[in-house]
């Protein structure tokens, strides 16, 4: 059933790397068999990645930069999630090497994702954070000898002061304060 399965999948991986401006990017997934069943089964699965127009293809470890990686980890979550019962998907900086336009495309996929799945992202990009039907604020205090991880639920003028933040640093400006809000669409 894999051996069916792989070439569809690696045809919608491309179509929705190009969509995050990977035009020519490609991947390849190489099922080997095993001699003996282990915990995985008796298949070997690796994907190969070419990520430009005549790049051979190569170990997504060896090949991909961070970037692309992260497009890439997007892409195949989604897809996977799509295709079996997945009611939570975590996505833990899936903005690494990512800014811009296709932040804002990544942004837009992890929304319409939602509307399938509970989706959480910790990011430190705008674009992405402003998708969000909820933004929570996480941070770290010291109590004594130890530090503390604390979430705070963000309401509409602290959420829009943390996009300003994330635009521009600490304290925000006012031009960002004002970017914030058009990007919030408040």
């Amino acid at each position: 059933e894999r051996k069916l399965v792989i070439p569809k999948f690696e045809k919608n991986i491309a179509a929705n790397l190009s969509e995050l401006g990977m035009e020519h990017a490609r991947v390849k997934i190489e099922k080997k068999a095993l001699e003996d069943f282990s915990p995985t089964g008796l298949d070997q699965i690796e994907f190969l990645f070419s990520p430009n127009k005549g790049s051979q293809y190569h170990s997504i470890r060896e090949v991909a930069s961070g970037g692309e990686l992260s497009r890439l980890t997007l892409v195949v979550k989604s897809l996977v999630a799509d295709a079996i019962p997945l009611p939570t998907l975590i996505f833990d900086e899936i903005d690494t090497g990512i800014s811009g336009d296709v932040a804002l495309k990544m942004g837009v996929i992890l929304k319409d994702l939602s509307q399938r799945h509970q989706v959480v992202s910790i990011t430190h990009t705008p674009q992405i954070a402003v998708q969000a039907d909820r933004h929570y604020f996480v941070y770290k205090s010291q109590e004594k000898d130890r530090t503390i991880t604390q979430v705070r639920l963000l309401e509409e003028e602290d959420r829009i002061l943390e996009v300003a933040t994330m635009l521009s640093g600490s304290p925000p400006s006012a031009p960002a304060i004002e970017n914030a809000k058009e990007l919030l669409r408040v």
